[in-house]
This record gives structure tokens, C-alpha cells and sequence, in this order.
């Protein structure tokens, strides 16, 4: 992603609050054509990277989005390319701006349905933009399916349309982008999938609108970048020792799924817990034993004995759930671990032991002061919250997830979103395809439960864990297995001071 003018930290935009944003700057005296003619402007200098003479099509809608469409053909014919401009209506029912960025176009204005897509040598999107929340049909589905056809590079005006700008869905049909260029702010739609992948390269244009709207705005959700979260994390100091940094404890399954636990463990430690202990029932304390250095290794029997190990208050981390067994095991050990005083983060069979009952679990949370993250891929997302699961965007169930459940939300995949209860929510997109692989999760798993071990804040901690784990892939590449991730992290480390 390309930027103009924001420095580390990206709100991400709602279409509301992006209305609200133009609303502002307005009424503080810029006029709406003004801000259009900065956006059609942006527009027509990322089209202007092909070579001069290109024929050019632009697919412009009813709206303002049509509108950034009218001032980028009139900027990039006056510079010598070859633009042929296509609208989706008529052209006297244009308003407002639009109407007025159309009024100062010379060339040819054609239906829509006359545009030559194949024949050009780029074409700019620009039918509908963030706030469309309709299927498309008809005349726009076809010039979409015209445009996608062809061989022509693709920049698209704020969004692909068919993208819906807060859920990152695709409403029936999408344009496929090579390039989208959006202002002041992105949306929440270009880093959700799946509309993610019919954006491209993302540029963010300035065009007049003051970053002092944002605090009256007060957007709740961020794109996770170190900036947010790097004030966080705990620095060793130069005096300090072990027990700075933390206890954390990984409940271990049994003999034959032990190596989930490990995995969570080892993350722990190299995340940069002090000390890590791996609570093992006895059938697994040998399997355990044999593979474990500089990680300790405590036996329990059942959930009364990890109530009895975790009663030491210096054990601040509990991480349960990945390779942990069926509910029966699972849930009473669970219910000790939420009874304790520790952070805790809440996995796999951990998460699955209460899809009968997800309201005990909830109620368990809500009744500690301590934070707890629960972090669900969807299969286990769907069988926690079946009626979130049903929404169609991804940070809206992660919302009200977090909202209903008390706890820090943390919904896996490639677009990884955390939630807190009230309401702050970040979007991942650094996670490359390589970490969809076994273990992956549970290495996530033990980062999060590392980093609250020690001390980090719970929504900043799993926010944290999922750029590093997403960045240790970047490094790993090709190839990487679990194992490989933890061992990563000191790399990572390396590179976030840079």
C-alpha cells in the first residue's frame, strides 16, 4: 500500500464514517468539487504511469464515484491520452458535484454499454464506490464482466466496485483491480476478504480532507501496523531478570497430543516470556520430557491439579486448548484455567469444548477481572456464535463476538481480525499463504499468551502476536513448517527497530 501524507498509524474507514469525513471538511469551507477534483486528480496520476497515447475507457456511475470518474478522463485527455467515457445512466440525472465535474468533460460521453473494454489499454473503474450496498445486476454486471474480461490494466476509484466497503464483500459481481486508488483514509473493504483480492496495489491520495476530522469521527478499527501496538511491548530493562518477564503456563493434552502444546510453549518463551512451564497430565509427562530444555515441565492430574498449580499468582499466562482432547477433558480443565488469576488465551479444543454450551463459557469470562482471548478459526467461530457466523463481514463478527462473549476476539485467516468487547478492532494483512499450515495456530496461540505473560495488554498482546507471527512467515517464506515459526521471531525482532 502506497500513501500520501499519514504517518504509521491507518484508520480504516467505515463508508459512514468516510461520508462523515467529506461531511466535515464541507461544512469547514472546502467545497464538495473541490475534494473531487483532488480525488479524479489523484486518479488520473496513478492512470498516467501508462504511456502517453493509451486508449483509455472509464466506466463512470450515477454518483459522486462517477463524478471522480469525469474529472480524471478531462485531466488525462488534456495530457495526450486517448479517452473514451462510458455512463451508467443518463447524464442529465446527475447531481450534485457529479453533475458539475460532468458539465467541464469535452469529450463524448456513450452508454455505458458502448464502451469498447476490450480494445483499451487501461480502464478506470469508477461505477460505484465504498458505500454501495445492493447486488449488482444488469447493464453495471455486464460492463463488470467486460472490464474483468479484458486484457486491460485495471484502476479502480476508492473501491472495486462490487466490493462493499465495510465488509469487504462482493455484492453479486466484482471488478478485479490491478491498482485501486482510494482518499485520506482505506476501508475496512480493501484488507477484507474477499474483497481484498480484487483490489491490487492500494494507493491512499490526500485530497484536502484535515486529520483533524478524525476526532470527531473517532474511528474504532486500524489496519495492524507495528506503530499501534510497538509502544506495548515490553522492553527488558538492563537490570532486569526472568521474573520481569513473566511466568507463562501451556496445558499440554495427552500422550498422543502432546505436540500442539509444545508448539504454544516454545512460542511463549521466544516471544519473550521468562520462564515457560508446559502442564502435562502423567500419561504424557515422558513424551513431554523427552522433547522439552528450556521449557519446565509440571504434572497435573486433571483440572484439580492445574487449580492447584496455577493458585501461585506468579504464573501470569495460561494458554489451553491446542492438542488438549475431547470435552470431557477439555472443559473442566478449561473451567480451572478461567478460575484462576492469569491472563489467558483460549484455543482449538479449549474453544470447541463449549460449542454445546457457549454461554457458560461466556458467563465464566465475564465473572474475572483478568483478560481472556479466545482465538477461533471460523469452523470454531461458527460453532461458538452459529448466529454471528452469519453475517456477511468479518469485523462485525468479530465485534459482536467479542461484545457477547466479554472476551478479546481474535477470528483467524488471512485477513486475521482482533476485536475487544468495546469495540476497537484491528485488520492483519501482512500474513503470507505459507502459514496455512499444522501448528500454525497454535503458534499464534503461545505468542499471545507469551506477550501477556509478560505484562502486555490483552487486545495490544494478540494484535501484537498476529503481525509477528504473520511477519515470521514473510521472513520463513516457502516451505516454513510450525516448528520453523518460533525460531523466526528473533529475526522478526531484529527488524521491527529498522
Amino acid at each position: 500500500m502506497t500513501s500520501k501524507g499519514q504517518g504509521g498509524m491507518i484508520e480504516l474507514l467505515t463508508p459512514g464514517e468516510m461520508a462523515e469525513a467529506d461531511k466535515l471538511t464541507i461544512a469547514a469551507g472546502t467545497p464538495g468539487i473541490t475534494l473531487m477534483e483532488a480525488a479524479g486528480l489523484a486518479v488520473a496520476d496513478v492512470a498516467a504511469r501508462s504511456p502517453l497515447g493509451t486508449r483509455i475507457a472509464i466506466a463512470c456511475g450515477p454518483g459522486n464515484n462517477g463524478g471522480d470518474g469525469f474529472v480524471a478522463a478531462r485531466i488525462l485527455a488534456a495530457r495526450g491520452y486517448r479517452v473514451q467515457l462510458g455512463l451508467l445512466g443518463a447524464l442529465d440525472r446527475l447531481k450534485g458535484d457529479a453533475a458539475l465535474a460532468a458539465a467541464e468533460w469535452r469529450g463524448e460521453t456513450l452508454p455505458l454499454a458502448a464502451v469498447d473494454f476490450a480494445g483499451a489499454g487501461l480502464i478506470i473503474d469508477a461505477l460505484f464506490g465504498a458505500g454501495l450496498d445492493r447486488g449488482i445486476e444488469g447493464e453495471a454486471a455486464e460492463a463488470i464482466a467486460a472490464i474483468n474480461a479484458s486484457r486491460a490494466r485495471v484502476v479502480a476509484v476508492d473501491l472495486p466496485s462490487g466490493n462493499q466497503g465495510e465488509s469487504g464483500q462482493i455484492l453479486g459481481v466484482a471488478v478485479r483491480a490491478d491498482e485501486t486508488v482510494t482518499f485520506f483514509r482505506p476501508k475496512p473493504g480493501h484488507f477484507l476478504m474477499p474483497g481484498r483480492a480484487h483490489v491490487g496495489r492500494l494507493t491512499v491520495a490526500e485530497i484536502g480532507i484535515r486529520d483533524s476530522v478524525l476526532q470527531a469521527i473517532r474511528p474504532k478499527a486500524i489496519l495492524n501496523r507495528k506503530e499501534f501496538w510497538l509502544p506495548a511491548l515490553p522492553t527488558p530493562k538492563v537490570d532486569g531478570h526472568k521474573y520481569d518477564r513473566g511466568h507463562a503456563v501451556v496445558v499440554s493434552g495427552g500422550m498422543t497430543q502432546t505436540g500442539a502444546a509444545r508448539l504454544a510453549a516454545r512460542a511463549a518463551l521466544r516471544v519473550g516470556a521468562g520462564l515457560v512451564t508446559l502442564a502435562s497430565p502423567p500419561d504424557a509427562l515422558a513424551v513431554n520430557a523427552a522433547h522439552l530444555t528450556s521449557i519446565m515441565l509440571k504434572r497435573i492430574d486433571g483440572a484439580e491439579g492445574l487449580a492447584t498449580l496455577l493458585s501461585d499468582r506468579r504464573l501470569n499466562g495460561v494458554g489451553i486448548g491446542p492438542g488438549l482432547g475431547p470435552v470431557e477433558i477439555a472443559r473442566p480443565l478449561v473451567e480451572a484455567a478461567i478460575a484462576a488469576s492469569a491472563a489467558i488465551v483460549v484455543d482449538a479444543d479449549g474453544l470447541s469444548a463449549f460449542q454445546q454450551d457457549p454461554d457458560r463459557l461466556f458467563a465464566l469470562i465475564k465473572g474475572r477481572p483478568a483478560p481472556v482471548v479466545l482465538t477461533p478459526h471460523d469452523g470454531e467461530f461458527a460453532r461458538l456464535f452459529p448466529d454471528l457466523a452469519k453475517l456477511p463481514g468479518k469485523l462485525d463478527r468479530a465485534r459482536q463476538a467479542a461484545s457477547r462473549s466479554g472476551a478479546i476476539v481474535l477470528l483467524k485467516g488471512a485477513d486475521t481480525t482482533v476485536a475487544e468487547p468495546q469495540g476497537r478492532a484491528t485488520i492483519a494483512d501482512n500474513a503470507p499463504p505459507f502459514l496455512a499450515t499444522a501448528g500454525s495456530g497454535d503458534v499464534l496461540a503461545g505468542m499471545i499468551v507469551g506477550l501477556l505473560a509478560e505484562g502486555m495488554p490483552a487486545f495490544e498482546a494478540a494484535t501484537a502476536a498476529v503481525w509477528l507471527h504473520g511477519d515470521a512467515g514473510a521472513v520463513l517464506g516457502r516451505g516454513l513448517i510450525a516448528e520453523d515459526l518460533p525460531e523466526a521471531l528473533p529475526r522478526v525482532f531484529a527488524r521491527l527497530f529498522v
